[in-house]
């Protein structure tokens, strides 16, 4: 038997984890589970833990940006590390239920939200639902924001809800 911990069972594990520390006294956290985040509050004098969102693997891709994460989750989805490529189109891990088939538009998807599980189901759901329902979504969920790359046909394409520039901080030299 092979369990897999994908879909929405890591922002679940982060979150768990999350409370275990906070049962043990430990406020100030960040859980880091393979994409999906959950944080507790932030380092002492500081706003957030200070997260890269991913860039695309593209050329011409935007530079890396940087969030502020506190009390919060975080989940970035998409096929950066889990593709095939049939006949030279690319085809995702990310299975859209209408056709049964891996999505074609290679995206990275970043959803924060108020917990590691909400922002990993909506990452997933966003992935499918494409920009535009896919914003909608987000917009219509409660302190939820995302962030999204892709490139459909080869063109590169950024969208963002409003509540996501927010969480933005601007990169700081090293």
């Amino acid at each position: 038997m092979l369990l897999d911990l994908g879909a929405i069972a890591k922002g679940y594990a982060v979150d768990e984890a999350l409370k275990v520390l906070r049962t043990r006294g430990i406020s100030r956290a960040l859980i880091s589970g393979g994409g999906d985040m959950a944080a507790g509050d932030p380092p002492p004098g500081k706003k957030g833990w200070r997260i890269e969102i991913a860039p695309i693997d593209a050329t011409n891709a935007p530079v890396a940006r940087f969030v502020l994460l506190a009390r919060a989750g975080l989940a970035t989805s998409g096929d950066l590390f889990q593709h095939l490529e049939i006949d030279g189109k690319r085809y995702s891990h990310i299975v859209d239920p209408r056709t049964g088939i891996g999505l074609t538009d290679h995206s990275l998807v970043t959803v924060i939200a108020r917990d590691g599980i909400t922002a990993d189901s909506l990452a997933t759901a966003v992935s499918v639902l494409g920009p535009e329902n896919g914003t909608l979504l987000v917009e219509r969920t409660t302190g939820a924001a995302v962030h999204i790359v892709r490139m459909p046909a080869g063109k590169l394409e950024t969208a963002e809800s409003r509540r996501f520039r927010r969480f933005y901080e601007e990169a700081q030299p090293n």
